[in-house]
């Protein structure tokens, strides 16, 4: 069983190139894991950590089941050797998605991390606090979503970014060979899933637990 990150553990992450994929997890969804099994493959991860937040600033709290609760339910579903749950988030102290990376980079120098996120998020992430410091630390993976055709003209981030995209014949590189070359995203052209933890949480009244 693989050790859990917390914030004393940085030295047994060393080395390793580890996809990051935060979220609410209200709750945990196959979206989630195939996003996570595409990313192992294509990007040629060693890990992929899901970063359960304690409260995104952008969602409401009303709705929003209890960090444990949330961290249970995506710990179920995350049955991979290579897959990690964590609330480091809650410990790390932070809120906003360009701090949590620049705290984990401190904490864990050895590792090289790369950002997992759908395009619908590509496409609000002008909304986000210092998001530009995201593409600034680390590589970035963009997914495609429903409604949301990933294109390099997708959005203010897109645009403000593309001289930085990255072919997709770079994806198995792009994690480990841009940590030094940095701003660098990429699209993948991953299979669409249409699942959607509002529709969950609407069709399932025992949502949350």
């Amino acid at each position: 069983m693989m050790m859990t990150p917390h914030l004393r553990s940085g030295q047994a992450f060393s080395g390793l190139t580890v996809g990051l994929l935060g979220g609410s997890f209200n709750p945990a969804h196959d979206g989630h894991f195939e996003m996570s099994l595409y990313a192992l493959k294509q990007l040629n991860l060693d890990q992929v950590w899901w970063l359960v937040s304690p409260q995104n600033p952008l969602k409401p709290a009303s709705g929003m089941a209890d960090l444990s609760c949330r961290v249970a339910s995506a710990r179920r579903l995350a049955r991979h050797p290579r897959f990690l749950v964590t609330d480091i988030e809650k410990d790390l102290g932070t809120r906003y998605t360009a701090d949590t990376i620049r705290v984990l980079k401190k904490r864990f120098p050895g590792t090289n991390f790369v950002w997992l996120m759908g395009a619908d998020n590509l496409k609000q992430i002008p909304r986000w606090q210092k998001w530009q410091s995201i593409f600034n630390h680390v590589p970035v993976a963009v997914f495609r979503r429903p409604s949301y055709p990933a294109g390099r003209g997708l959005g203010k981030a897109s645009v403000r970014f593309d001289e930085a995209w990255t072919p997709p014949s770079r994806a198995r590189k792009i994690a480990r060979e841009s940590q030094n070359l940095l701003p660098s995203w990429i699209i993948l052209d991953n299979k669409l899933n249409y699942t959607s933890a509002t529709k969950i949480r609407k069709d399932d009244p025992s949502w949350p637990p």
